[in-house]
């Protein structure tokens, strides 16, 4: 028997048991002062989120200005951040709100009349109109109900801002998210440098390979998977406004959102089938509109599969598409939206841990990690 494996057969001792315990109600303890503060922590790991996505701008910017310091660079950034999404909103808001109410009257015609499908039992929509409310969607989509939803999510403020003068507050919560974007933004190569340094010189090598791991998966999560599924939701809204499919603009949006976990967009399909079908309640042959929104999920689930992931992601493998949305459930259920943005970070780090120092695998020669530790 080797050392490796004496080592890895140590005997619980008292004190490693002490240890072990010692690591277990730790991480409970941060667990709880993590739901505790979410209120507060929230709006910095947001705004930690928004610059991290940022930051290759920033650089492009930098080298496209020729300019070193990263003050005018992370301007220009946030000004044309801020000019996509003001030219965006107001592109795309009033048509959403335009669509959402049209589909709003195309279900109440559904829930009062009578029509037959062709192949399809009338006993299918009376267990839809028995099991669905559309009243209630309906009045969701008007476009009374859409625009107090815009009105008070430009209002509506953090858990630890909230108090009678919501629109006050409101306003400032935000301006502290842009207080915390534009600070790490101007430092945020200082702020990964303090991180590492942090560490002692001896525990560099491992720490900066469990590092490695998770800075590899946020660049596939966070920024790969992002532009992916930004692309993916582009595309089945053009898909959808081709053939004409009600909200189809929304519903590819959506599923774009969707794309954020892997081939989670497979629970769009219930959706999409019942959106044809309320489209046939207006004219349209609910059979054709079904086979033209399957061949849009066939087109793009090709170009995703073929072009998009080859090209952005390239050939690294990231976590199983099961366990981003298992970490993402057991997150989120615990520490609520703030779960869900730190989950995949956590779970890596996890992983990561357990293969450097349980499993101990084999430590590869990185040359960062080199140039790190002298």
């Amino acid at each position: 028997m080797d050392s490796a494996d004496r080592n890895s057969r140590r005997p619980y001792t008292f004190d490693r048991v002490v240890r072990i315990m010692f690591t277990v109600f730790t991480l409970f303890g941060v667990v709880f002062l993590l739901d505790a503060l979410k209120g507060v922590l929230l709006p910095f790991l947001v705004a930690c989120v928004i610059a991290y996505l940022l930051e290759p701008i920033v650089k492009w910017n930098m080298r496209w200005t020729h300019i070193k310091t990263r003050l005018v660079p992370v301007m220009l950034t946030l000004l044309e951040a801020m000019a996509i999404v003001t030219i965006c909103c107001i592109i795309f808001v009033p048509y959403l709100i335009s669509e959402a109410s049209q589909m709003a009257n195309m279900i109440r015609h559904y829930a009062t009349t009578q029509f037959q499908i062709p192949y399809i039992s009338e006993s299918i929509h009376s267990f839809i109109r028995d099991n669905i409310d559309f009243n209630e969607l309906a009045r969701m989509l008007s476009k009374e109900e859409w625009t107090a939803l815009i009105k008070s999510t430009l209002t509506s403020s953090w858990n630890f801002l909230s108090s009678g003068l919501a629109i006050i507050f409101g306003i400032l919560s935000w301006l502290i998210v842009i207080l915390y974007i534009i600070f790490i933004m101007l430092d945020y190569e200082r702020i990964m440098l303090g991180f590492k340094k942090l560490v002692p010189v001896r525990h560099r090598h491992r720490t900066f390979r469990v590092f490695n791991d998770i800075t590899n998966a946020m660049n596939r999560y966070f920024r790969g998977q992002f532009v992916i599924a930004m692309m993916v939701g582009i595309l089945f809204a053009i898909g959808f406004l081709i053939i004409g499919l009600p909200m189809g603009v929304i519903l590819g949006l959506f599923i774009g959102v969707l794309n954020l976990v892997p081939y989670l967009q497979v629970i769009s399909f219930p959706i999409t089938a019942l959106l044809c079908l309320v489209a046939a309640s207006t004219g349209m042959d609910f059979w054709v509109i079904l086979g033209e929104s399957a061949l849009v999920y066939l087109i793009v689930q090709g170009i995703q599969d073929l072009i998009l992931t080859p090209r952005i992601m390239g050939k690294a493998m990231g976590l199983n598409p099961a366990i981003i949305l298992l970490s993402l459930s057991i997150w989120g259920t615990l520490l609520g939206f703030m779960g869900l943005i730190i989950a995949l970070p956590l779970t890596t780090l996890l992983i990561s841990y357990y293969d450097t120092y349980v499993v101990k695998r084999p430590l590869l020669r990185h040359t960062h990690n080199k140039q790190l530790t002298k």
